[in-house]
């Protein structure tokens, strides 16, 4: 046991701390605000709220003699120059610094934005999805729609018509692609300014503040990404703003249910919704706030104080502004979708036949109503992301080796399948029989005259079913291609009579012999297979399944009349739940093909010390060519601090545990807050990519990077104010410094490489940087 007088001599008062008598300590000019209170008014806030705020903390008794020593910093004194324009400078340096740095990001983001008149890397995708906004057409991707719904609205404010077909490589015609360009560049500028608040939220220094801001403003990654018609540069602003209101928010916690607290919880709803309508790598940033929530609710719960109506009112708040508000937002971005698509266009096959009936310009009004016997269908999965039944020449692999039969999402000709009687069975050339509940029928495929078929043969991948294949012709089979029709709903005002009818009627088809239902569960096969959807024959007797269920989309027979226009529509819940189920499920195929060697692609773990680059065009000698990489400096500070800030917190939880306080209790309680939410976000943004099987690129480690590049700026101000005051301004020189000359020395690979690739021989730092050759060894480090 140790006494008083040795606890007090191994628990030196830190710099920060002042005792009862003290003079508040001097600091640094350049930290203002920053180093006083957590709790002092937010010079963020208008001057009105800042007098009310310090009106009321005065009724408090909020003074210095009344406050614990160990956790309160006075507010500096600033003493201005007598030079006028020095003066001004100080006066108003809140304004002027967040102001220099955002028109730097808007130069460094839009200067010779045109250099390339040829589509460039994705925006062969993204550009076209913009088209099909502005002509109505109906297409489908894996991302929500709000991002490329801002690339078409770019196009409209540029006055393009949506004709372009956005071929990779392809020379822009007469079109104002460039301000297409500089409306996603809006985006990426933005960024600089929210990190600049963000720091301030965060208490950090107003220099640290400028550096955080620099480091964003001077990426070469971040400049090049925002320069193309791209999605990445809306998705990184919406994660900045994110992460924005959550601080501000954060700081509003001890004014519960006023103005300001109810704005910033709302706004960090919206923000929420927006990110996560853009891609759906915005759940991740929503994770965080998610896990903050959680936190914070968990504080409030051990807060004996607190009346529990009040406590109540939190969880309905944050109920109703972090769960209801960004969903509906999500739900608002899908329903404009919608309603702006409304001609048929090629991503119909991705969504239900009653939705694409809803479409202008198909043909279902062609379709006959009653199927019969002879009649020539496509048909659907039912299933949320089902696709039509389709089988090709290809073989399987293993099992039977017969004809593949798949569920695939595009309209051909290897869809269309013909309604025939059993084997031995035939019609007469006029007699037209109507296919009912519980008829026995035999499915020939139109192009190969293979038919449906199924045998107690084990699924290539979903082994505990039956395999389903395409077997024999007209002349030879057996009992295995026999189905029995069974009619499971009619959404029509037609009779519920048993009647097979196109559209309207869903039915399931179960095996003659085995008993077993045709089945498609939204399950890939491999790359043998075109990574389209295994079809299986289910002997679990799901009658209630979707994926056992399907309807008849498009329907030919010669003998029979027209329906006409349809008169069905699709409900609205059922068409978003459809489409994000198709969304997630093309998502989840986008996994490496083994047979070939994507040189775009890299692995996680090259990511945090820049290990690769990505080539965003051709490389020819004569070609204006971009090259996606980082300022190395960058980003390799923003993966040493997270290491660092391990270290630190580890150090500093050991020493605590001994009774030593290197910092004061609100350094201490500031290193813990910033540390969980940047380091947080950098892991659930960062980690997610390492465990999840799709392919992935450099960029998707960008929205982790600008987390990593925060604690930087957050560990060298921490550490920074232990030392002299000379020693500080020399550290933050040379970091300024290095950020600014190595984005200098990296111009050409940002804003385009003239000639030979070859005269960047001395930028490649690294040997996995393809900026010379195509040699790219999967190098960790």
């Amino acid at each position: 046991m140790y006494s008083s007088s040795d606890i007090k001599r191994r628990n030196p008062a830190p710099p920060s701390t002042r005792f009862e008598g003290e003079l508040p300590p001097r600091h640094d000019s350049l930290d203002g605000f920053h180093q006083s209170d957590s709790y002092a008014p937010n010079p963020l806030k208008p001057a009105f709220q800042q007098h009310s705020f310090q009106q009321q903390q005065h009724s408090q008794g909020h003074h210095s003699q009344h406050r614990d020593h160990g956790l309160y910093r006075a507010p500096e004194r600033r003493v201005y120059s007598s030079n006028k324009y020095i003066a001004f400078w100080q006066q108003n340096d809140s304004i002027l610094i967040p102001a220099i740095l955002t028109l730097l990001a808007f130069w460094t983001r839009f200067r010779d934005i045109k250099s390339s008149d040829f589509v460039v890397w994705d925006e062969a995708h993204f550009g076209k999805f913009g088209s099909y906004y502005i002509k109505g057409e109906f297409y489908f991707d894996v991302h929500p729609p709000l991002g490329k719904m801002l690339v078409g609205l770019s196009g409209v404010l540029a006055g393009y018509d949506g004709s372009f077909e956005f071929g990779s490589g392809a020379k822009y015609p007469d079109m104002n692609f460039g301000f297409m360009r500089i409306f996603n560049a809006f985006f990426g500028a933005v960024m600089v300014p929210l990190a600049y608040w963000t720091a301030q939220e965060l208490r950090m220094s107003q220099i640290a503040c400028a550096f955080a801001a620099t480091l964003v403003l001077f990426d070469n990654a971040y400049i090049s990404i925002s320069r193309f018609i791209l999605l990445d540069s809306m998705l990184l602003a919406s994660t900045c703003f994110v992460l924005f209101c959550l601080t501000r928010f954060k700081n509003e916690r001890h004014d519960a249910f006023s103005l300001d607290w109810w704005l910033w919880l709302a706004m960090t709803g919206v923000a929420i919704g927006i990110v996560s309508s853009i891609k759906w790598v915005g759940l991740f940033v929503t994770a965080l706030v998610g896990l903050y929530t959680v936190e914070e609710l968990w504080d409030l719960f051990g807060d004996l104080s607190l009346p529990k109506t009040t406590y109540l009112k939190h969880w309905v708040a944050r109920a109703a502004c972090l769960i209801a508000l960004p969903f509906a937002v999500y739900v608002a971005s899908f329903a404009l979708h919608f309603a702006i698509l409304r001609n048929s266009g090629p991503g119909d096959a991705q969504m239900s036949s009653l939705f694409q009936a809803g479409l202008h310009g198909n043909d279902f009004k062609s379709n006959p109503l009653e199927v019969a016997f002879g009649s020539k269908v496509t048909i659907k999965n039912v299933g949320y992301g089902g696709g039509l039944l389709h089988s090709h020449v290809q073989t399987y692999p293993e099992g039977s080796g017969q004809q593949q039969v798949t569920c695939y999402h595009h309209k051909d000709s290897n869809n269309h399948w013909i309604f025939n009687k059993p084997h031995g069975q035939s019609l007469d050339a006029e007699e037209i029989r109507i296919v009912r509940n519980g008829d026995i029928v035999r499915l020939a495929h139109e192009q190969t005259n293979r038919n449906l078929h199924s045998h107690r043969v084990k699924a290539p991948v979903t082994t505990g079913q039956f395999e389903v294949s395409a077997y024999g012709s007209d002349e030879v089979g057996d009992i295995n291609d026999e189905w029995v029709v069974e009619i499971a709903d009619e959404q029509s005002s037609h009779p519920r009579d048993g009647t097979l009818r196109s559209l309207t009627t869903t039915f399931r088809l179960r095996h003659r012999i085995v008993g077993c239902l045709l089945t498609a569960e939204n399950v890939n096969l491999p790359q043998w297979g075109f990574r389209q959807i295994e079809v299986t024959c289910d002997q679990r007797n799901r009658t209630n399944s979707p994926f056992s269920t399907w309807n008849i989309e498009q329907h030919w027979n010669e003998k029979l009349p027209a329906g006409g226009e349809s008169q069905y529509r699709s409900k609205f819940w059922k068409d978003f739940w459809h489409l994000n189920v198709a969304m997630m499920t093309s998502n989840n195929a986008l996994i490496p093909d083994p047979d070939k060697e994507d040189i775009l692609a890299s692995n996680p773990s090259q990511w945090p010390f820049l290990a690769v680059g990505l080539r965003m065009c051709g490389w020819g000698d004569d070609q204006i060519k971009f090259y996606l990489l980082g300022n190395p400096i960058v980003w390799w500070s923003g993966t040493i601090s997270i290491l660092a800030f391990g270290t630190m917190f580890a150090f500093y939880i050991i020493r605590r545990q001994r009774k030593f306080q290197d910092i004061s209790p609100l350094d201490w309680e500031q290193f813990q807050s910033a540390g969980k939410l940047l380091v947080g976000g950098w892991f659930l943004h960062y980690i997610p990519f390492c465990v999840m099987g799709r392919v992935t690129y450099l960029h998707h480690y960008f929205p982790a990077l600008y987390f990593s590049l925060l604690l930087c700026s957050f560990l060298l101000d921490h550490t920074l104010r232990r030392v002299s005051p000379r020693t500080r301004t020399a550290v933050w020189a040379v970091a300024f410094a290095a950020v600014t000359l190595t984005f200098l020395w990296f111009w050409d690979a940002t804003y385009g490489i003239h000639g030979p690739a070859n005269d960047m021989k001395n930028r490649q730092w690294r040997a996995a940087w393809n900026i010379v050759d195509d040699h790219k060894p999967n190098s960790f480090m």
